[in-house]
């Protein structure tokens, strides 16, 4: 029968090796955590971002939409940065006095406590240890938990972050406003300046060409010229009438034709009028093609720079009116919590994620130090 295991040196090396990487820093530990930690207070608060459901004048228009930023979902990413951010370190420590609140028992907790007279980068370090943030990008749901050494001053500090998120998204509110109305003002500015040198073009071409109205003057001309040809018409029929009846040599016959070559000069005169060049008699500016064609492009560029100018008025309008109405708000589901009891430092929990370890760290250094061994 073989005898009882001998303890030799290698086993109480390891023996040794377990106490002093394992046993000895665990149990350490454990001291520390139940009694020198100070007990930690959560308190939750949940919030999301929503936008003004409803449609209004703006959505109406379907023009101004696009400049009020980003979606919801977007503010949302925005606001899970900011809580953890030096910004809103600031803002709350301004008020609340974090680097106070947050010092609790030092230093006779200095692992979970702030030391006093720290940076402002190592608030900020603190502050992510002791804030922690939940988020859902699927549903935009946020939810924070505010940790500190009492229960009001943990609700205290889930207050703050609401407070300093809503202002946040008032900040947005404002900037997409500015947005809005400054696109919509620079638009009007740009209608109004089109809209005056429409009209200044079409001022010079009447005074340039004397015609308020080259249709309505052409009308007039046209009348004229169809006066002549009935004229012309009337007068031939009476000079072929006194052909037949007057005898050879009668002035009337020299005072017919005289009258019927001066019509016909007339109508040619007329009709030169409307395709002559600008210099020809009874021409004011040019044929009358030319003419038209250009009062009629004015014409179109003052009707749409009108058109513009009132759709610019109406934009701005419209974005006043926005301006009155907050199209981004907070909505909190969850309310700053009160709580009761202590939630943190989880001590079990982090006394089997220490044991855990540092079991882990033992076993690969035993694990390299005998196959080292072994080779030699």
């Amino acid at each position: 029968m073989a005898g009882l295991a001998q303890v030799k040196r290698r086993h109480r090396g390891l023996l040794v090796s377990f106490l002093v990487l394992v046993a000895l820093p665990l149990a350490a530990m454990i001291l520390y955590l139940w009694l020198v930690a100070t007990d930690q207070y959560a308190s939750t608060v949940g919030f999301t971002v929503r936008k003004q459901e409803g449609v209004g004048a703006t959505d109406l228009m379907g023009g101004l939409a696009q400049f009020t930023g980003a979606s919801a979902s977007s503010e949302a990413d925005i606001l899970y940065e900011f809580i953890q951010s030096q910004e809103i370190v600031q803002a709350i420590d301004a008020r609340v006095d974090l680097a106070r609140l947050y010092a609790g028992p030092w230093p006779k907790d200095p692992v979970f406590s702030f030391r006093s007279g720290a940076s402002i980068e190592d608030l900020v370090r603190h502050w992510q240890r002791m804030v922690k943030i939940s988020y859902d990008q699927a549903t935009g749901l946020i939810e924070v938990q505010a940790l500190a050494f009492s229960a009001p001053a943990a609700q205290l500090v889930a207050t703050e972050i609401i407070r300093e998120s809503q202002n946040k998204i008032n900040d947005m509110n404002a900037s997409a406003r500015a947005d809005v109305m400054r696109h919509a003002e620079a638009d009007l500015v740009a209608s109004v300046a089109r809209l005056k040198a429409a009209r200044e073009a079409l001022t010079r071409f009447r005074t340039r060409t004397q015609i308020v109205d080259p249709a309505a003057d052409i009308q007039g001309r046209m009348g004229v010229l169809n006066n002549l040809q009935q004229q012309l018409a009337q007068a031939l029929i009476e000079y072929d009438i006194l052909q037949e009846s007057a005898a050879p040599g009668d002035p009337r016959l020299a005072q017919g034709q005289r009258r019927i070559e001066v019509i016909r000069a007339r109508i040619m005169d007329e009709r030169q009028t409307f395709t002559g060049p600008s210099d020809a008699p009874g021409s004011l500016a040019g044929d009358y093609p030319t003419l038209i064609a250009d009062y009629e492009g004015l014409t179109v560029d003052r009707e749409f720079a009108e058109e513009t100018y009132r759709a610019a008025l109406a934009a701005v309008e419209l974005a006043r009116s926005d301006a009155a109405r907050q199209s981004l708000y907070l909505a909190a589901y969850i309310r700053p919590t009160l709580p009761e009891t202590s939630e943190f430092p989880r001590r079990f929990v982090l006394t089997g994620v220490a044991a855990l370890i540092l079991s882990m760290i033992w076993a690969i250094g035993a694990l390299v130090y005998y196959s080292l061994r072994d080779r030699q």
